[in-house]
């Protein structure tokens, strides 16, 4: 299959140098100092205790995904809108986009822009950054659970997730893709902003005292915009979010990542889109609001 990656940093490159590796015809699509790297040396990834170098196309030019048949969006959701009228400019009806995004935003902004039909969405769980331009550095094992919007795609998707399996990729399917988006999102609410504001990592989050109950209180006001909407978020679920955090104490979210490198942070997606949320469905999130607007105004001197 020929693949296209949109946005091929530590999510992007990781998955789409597997899949090359694997056999299949990639495209990767990036810029700047990552892009120049890539061109003179190929893409390399450390993952473990192997290292993989990839050769391949990498371009800025969007004109090259126009007979691609899958498109794997990776970029941040700052650059949602942007990238995908890109991609609708080359009237390439056939590619399936399949989202690896953060956030249960991004889905209805591509469905507007791209249509319903000829969309998957992944819930991404994955350990890796860009170490330098040309390089991600991977750790631990990647899993992605893939979803279809549409009926009429259940087939791809699973086609799709062989793919990613044949790339020993560990792929799960499910036919209600935004309750794990909703999964994901709770861990990423409750972590990232706090994390992005107090430059804590998430051992430092969990151990802190005050830190720690700011966090819980976080989760509790996702949980509580998600339950008024419609999606159940049980207590397991509040508990997990936890539970589950001892494995990546030394972490840090991909919020403060970004705020130490001086990019863009993903705060509507990650923080803002529960806050706006709450609003209009009457739950107030107070925590999280304070995160919220903490974030927009260092957003705002970055």
């Amino acid at each position: 299959m020929k693949i296209a990656v949109a946005g091929a940093g530590a999510v992007g490159g990781y998955f789409g140098a597997l899949l090359k590796k694997a056999g299949h015809d990639v495209v990767f699509l990036a810029r700047g100092k990552h892009l120049e790297a890539m061109k003179k040396s190929g893409l390399v990834v450390k993952t473990n205790d192997q290292l993989l170098t990839i050769d391949g196309v990498f371009t800025d030019k969007i004109e090259d995904f126009a007979d691609c048949e899958l498109i794997l969006f990776c970029v941040k959701s700052t650059d949602t809108e942007s990238t995908a009228e890109q991609i609708a400019s080359l009237r390439n009806d056939r590619a399936v986009v399949l989202t690896l995004q953060n956030g249960v935003d991004n889905e209805e902004k591509l469905a507007q822009i791209l249509g319903g039909k000829r969309l998957l969405s992944a819930a991404t769980y994955l350990s890796s950054h860009v170490e330098e331009p040309g390089v991600i550095k991977h750790s631990g094992r990647a899993k992605l659970v893939i979803g279809a919007l549409d009926e009429s795609l259940i087939s791809f998707r699973d086609k799709v997730a062989d793919l990613f399996r044949q790339a020993e990729i560990f792929v799960k399917t499910t036919d209600d893709i935004m309750l794990d988006k909703w999964k994901k999102l709770l861990w990423n609410a409750t972590f990232n902003p706090l994390a992005a504001l107090s430059k804590a990592t998430v051992g430092e989050i969990m151990e802190h005292k005050e830190l720690r109950k700011t966090a819980e209180n976080a989760c509790r006001e996702v949980m509580r915009v998600a339950n008024k909407i419609g999606i159940p978020l049980d207590e397991e679920m509040f508990y997990r979010t936890f539970a589950n955090s001892g494995a990546a104490l030394k972490h840090k979210p991909s919020m403060l990542q970004d705020r130490l490198k001086g990019k863009r942070m993903e705060i509507e997606s990650l923080c803002g889109f529960i806050v706006k949320k709450g609003r209009q469905i009457g739950v107030e999130t107070p925590v999280l609001q304070t995160l919220y607007s903490n974030l927009l105004f260092l957003e705002t001197h970055r």
